[in-house]
């Protein structure tokens, strides 16, 4: 009965450090690192099954690790085909009622469990100094996800038939977890991404631009946005129908996301409407400008719509201490609607018109009157 107890304890220990993490890297090391202590292993892996790729992808290895084993490996892939039990008996065995049971494998060949498919496993095992190593199949929505793998070093006692039973148990705790973590990112996603052309929406600006802005308060970074106003989207609706008006917002949308990624680390947004905006943290200014040029001119080739109006404010031009969102916003809108105003082709930028910059001038001046077409935007 202790026994029981340690193994309980230890599948709710899994389980709760799973739930407590806050992204898929936390979550995968607690995966691999709970099955590691459970089954008295020396090292764990967590890995996926890249169906499209045809590869089985090492996502996390925790414990003793060899030289050529990462915690989190960019490239730790190993081709299906040098693991037949993935496709055989990860798949026949099931439709033939088997299920989903782990295996163990040793340094010197087969031992507990199905292991008909040893030899890669059993290389590894040789190469990198263990023993022996238990491997459970991760299964969600009935479809072989991934596997978890644990080993035991040379000359530590071998895995058990009740060793591979509780793999299997641990393995179904673990997709549980992955399950959880991959809806919470689903979830995440959506709360900040725009639905129509998949980029970021304006709460992902808001929280991306009050950290900017910290780092140029603290370090002097330099931060850039690029306000535009699609042009034409009104006229569009009224004529040909919401459905190509969504085809321009779409079309517009990866124009600007094409541009962003001539600046490295941009964020491509979707405010709401006809807005739009590129955050750029780190680039200089000219470089900004230079990209909303780009962005201009390949705006006034699209089929649809009549181009756009682009406003640019930059810490790094004379606009006055930036010490908040908001007034860098303010500005850039400010820019933006200046553009507009006088049809301008090319974006207007904030603060490059002399000491009596209109746009700055424009923004620093008293709150406008009631009777005022435009207010800007700013979070309250």
């Amino acid at each position: 009965m202790g026994g029981d107890d340690v193994r309980l304890r230890a599948v709710v220990g899994l389980a709760q450090g799973m739930a407590a993490a806050h992204a898929p890297r936390e979550s995968w090391r607690a995966a691999a690192a709970g099955a590691c202590r459970a089954l008295g292993g020396s090292f764990a892996a967590l890995s996926v099954w890249e169906r499209e790729l045809g590869r089985l992808r090492v996502l996390a290895n925790v414990g003793e690790r060899a030289r050529d084993e990462e915690e989190f490996p960019e490239d730790e892939a190993y081709p299906v085909h040098q693991f037949p039990e993935i496709t055989e008996f990860l798949h026949e065995r099931w439709v033939g009622g088997g299920g989903p049971n782990a295996w163990v494998e040793t340094a010197d060949g087969p031992a507990a469990g199905h292991a008909e498919y040893c030899h890669q496993r059993v290389a590894a095992l040789r190469r990198r100094g263990r023993g022996c190593c238990v491997v459970a199949p991760i299964v969600m929505h009935g479809r072989a996800w991934g596997e978890l793998y644990v080993a035991r070093p040379a000359g530590a006692p071998v895995f058990d038939r009740a060793d591979a039973d509780f793999a299997t148990v641990l393995a179904s705790v673990v997709a549980a977890g992955i399950a959880q973590t991959e809806r919470l990112e689903e979830a995440r996603r959506l709360a900040f991404t725009d639905a129509l052309t998949g980029l970021a929406n304006r709460r992902a600006v808001d929280m991306r631009l009050d950290e900017a802005i910290e780092r140029h308060r603290a370090e002097g970074v330099v931060v850039s946005l690029v306000v535009c106003d699609l042009n034409g989207l009104k006229r569009v609706n009224d004529t040909r129908g919401h459905a190509v008006g969504d085809r321009l917002l779409e079309r517009f949308g990866s124009v600007l996301s094409l541009c962003g990624a001539m600046l490295p680390g941009t964020l491509a947004a979707r405010l709401g409407g006809d807005e739009f905006c590129l955050l750029a943290v780190g680039p200089a200014a000219d470089e900004v400008v230079r990209v909303a040029d780009e962005l201009c001119r390949r705006a006034g080739e699209l089929e649809l719509g009549e181009g756009v109006a682009c406003g640019v404010a930059s810490t790094e031009d004379p606009l006055g201490p930036v010490r908040s969102a908001r007034r860098l916003f303010r500005l850039a809108d400010a820019a933006q609607y200046r553009a507009k105003a006088v049809r301008s082709a090319k974006p207007v930028v904030a603060g490059r018109e002399g000491p009596d910059d209109p746009v700055v001038r424009l923004v620093d001046a008293p709150p406008p009157a009631a009777a005022e077409r435009r207010r800007f935007r700013g979070r309250r």
